[in-house]
Order: C-alpha cells, then sequence, then structure tokens
C-alpha cells in the first residue's frame, strides 16, 4: 500500500499504458538475464560441462546474473507501486520474495563455504564437488521458484 502511494506508483499511474509495458519488458529482461546466467553456472556446479573451468564461466554468468537481479529487482518494484493493493492476498507474492530472500542468501551464505573458496584448483574432488553440487542446486531451486511463482501472481 505504501508503495503504490508513493510518488513512483503516482508516475507509473500517470504516464500512460506504455510506461507499464516497456517497464514490464525490462523486468522480463533483467529475469532472463538472471534466470539465464544462473541457469548455466548452476548445472555447472552440478556437474555438466566439467571441461569448461567454472573460472571461464564464473565472472561473465555472475556478472550477467547482478545485472539481471538489479534491473528486475528495479522494474519489479515499479510494476508492484503501479496497483500494490492489487496484490494483497496473493498466495504466490510471498512464495517469489521468500525464493529471492533464500537465492540471496544462497549467494552470500556460499562465500563461506570452503569448496566454494577453493574452486578455481581444478579437478574437484569429490567432496567438493559434491558441495559445489548443493550450491548449485540450491541456488536453482530458489531461482526457479522465484520465476515459477512470480508467472503465477499473473493468474491468482
Amino acid at each position: 500500500m505504501w508503495l503504490e502511494g508513493s510518488a513512483l506508483g503516482q508516475l507509473m499511474r500517470t504516464s500512460g499504458v506504455w510506461t507499464y509495458g516497456v517497464v514490464n519488458l525490462f523486468h522480463i529482461f533483467g529475469i532472463a538475464t538472471l534466470f539465464g546466467s544462473v541457469l548455466v553456472f548452476d548445472l555447472r556446479l552440478l556437474g555438466a560441462w566439467r571441461r569448461v573451468p567454472l573460472a571461464a564461466l564464473e565472472r561473465p554468468a555472475l556478472t550477467l546474473a547482478a545485472w539481471g537481479f538489479v534491473l528486475a529487482v528495479t522494474s519489479g518494484t515499479a510494476l508492484v507501486s503501479t496497483n500494490g493493493s492489487e496484490y494483497i492476498g496473493n498466495p504466490f507474492l510471498p512464495i517469489k520474495l521468500a525464493a529471492i530472500g533464500l537465492g540471496v542468501a544462497n549467494v552470500v551464505a556460499v562465500q563461506f563455504v570452503p569448496a566454494w573458496r577453493e574452486r578455481a584448483a581444478e579437478p574437484h574432488a569429490p567432496r567438493r564437488r559434491f558441495t559445489l553440487g548443493v550450491v548449485g542446486g540450491t541456488s536453482l531451486a530458489c531461482w526457479l521458484t522465484a520465476v515459477a511463482a512470480g508467472r503465477m501472481i499473473g493468474y491468482w
């Protein structure tokens, strides 16, 4: 409700239908950029493309994921500000927000995992591969849940 009553909400409602449409396109582009890069990197952590060193994928994939995340959050905030009161009671919004929170928490938590700090040393030992797979699987589950719940919001 606060966001809907904000200056951003007012701007989004008074700027015409094209503004909402363009912001929505940016949101979709942000989600696609975030999820696409996360998907490739997480599948690598899960064991796909083992001949490709993690170091070769890490910088471009995680940089794109960060930019996609910023774009998705920024545009998503603008979209919700347009008619936030309509989302009250939608069961998929808290699921989406929780999944995003868990995805971000996973990114923060992984920084403290020894296998992550030692990821550049390849080939990975079985225990390190398992730990990196858990990290990748957790990430993939969080972001896939966020995307699916976000999509379901529109159908509620």
